[in-house]
């Protein structure tokens, strides 16, 4: 590995824990706010906890990364003589990436010979972590942070990212659907299938009749997108409902071939204007 350089990231990439600290990668806390409690870096909720309480009609708000914060982190390293690159959650979809951006400028003017590169992701939960995953590789294959960075930028829109809900009601509390749109298809049993585009922002791309429609969906635009992309692996969120990530897996693998996954939850970050029941898609393919 090369251990001139580190990468950090938020949260907000749902990778395990374990993952994090097999990679030796840092970790910024996006917080939220749920039943008069707020939750970050220090106090965190078991994720099916954080979604039995929105299944009982809780309604998190959530909230960018502190500066202090990554001013710490992005310090801590520099202290150690080592540059970092660090990969935020989408700035179309939070104010986490211009903070980050901020607090790198300023921890380079107190560590004088040290450097930061902050990579806008454009992307989003394990869209996110997917990126950070091929980054991984890359430095470990002996990149320097400069051309690690470069391969970000070039390929963060490779990384596609496809998704269902089982209730238009939380896309609706964020602005992503009408309420009339919630309502009707609530009443008809319709799913939205979207997915983040070149700008980093989520956007519907199409609808199914209910939900097994929905998940097949996924899998049928992964079909169109991957053009001569490989894949020796494919990550797989979910909003607490691990069957149908599982479903969605064995569709995969039954059509492509494709036999290495990773499974994990839609963090908070996203849970909160997505919801219980999300089910997220992401791969290398030709075009989002």
């Amino acid at each position: 590995m090369n251990k001139a350089f580190v990468i950090t990231t938020d949260n907000n990439c749902d990778l395990p824990e374990e993952y994090l600290k097999q990679h030796e990668m840092g970790v910024l806390y996006l917080g939220y706010t749920m039943a008069g409690k707020t939750y970050g870096r220090e106090k965190r909720m078991p994720d099916g906890e954080f979604y039995a309480a929105m299944r009982k009609g809780e309604l998190p708000t959530t909230s960018a990364i502190n500066f202090e914060d990554a001013k710490s982190l992005f310090s801590q390293y520099m202290e150690q003589g080592l540059d970092v690159l660090h990969v935020a959650f989408s700035s179309a979809l939070s104010g986490s990436c211009s903070v980050a951006s901020a607090a790198a400028r300023e921890a380079e003017q107190e560590h004088p010979g040290r450097k930061v590169i902050v990579v806008d992701s454009l992307c989003a939960s394990l869209g996110q972590g997917l990126l950070l995953h091929k980054l991984s590789q890359k430095r470990e294959e002996g990149a320097s942070l400069e051309e690690t960075a470069r391969w970000a930028e070039e390929n963060r829109l490779h990384v596609c990212h496809n998704f269902t809900v089982d209730d238009l009601f939380h896309l609706h509390r964020g602005g992503r659907v009408s309420k009339a749109t919630a309502i009707l298809g609530s009443l008809i049993n319709i799913k939205p299938v979207l997915h983040v585009d070149d700008e980093g922002r989520l956007v519907p791309v199409g609808k199914a009749r209910g939900r097994k429609n929905s998940l097949l969906a996924l899998v049928d635009n992964m079909e169109k997108q991957l053009g001569d992309m490989k894949n020796d692996i494919i990550f797989i969120s979910h909003g607490d409902c691990l069957e149908d990530a599982q479903f969605v897996q064995e569709e995969i693998r039954r059509r492509m071939g494709i036999e290495n996954f990773l499974i994990h939850y839609v963090g908070p970050s996203i849970g909160a204007h997505s919801g219980p029941g999300t089910v997220a898609l992401f791969f290398m393919g030709e075009k989002r």
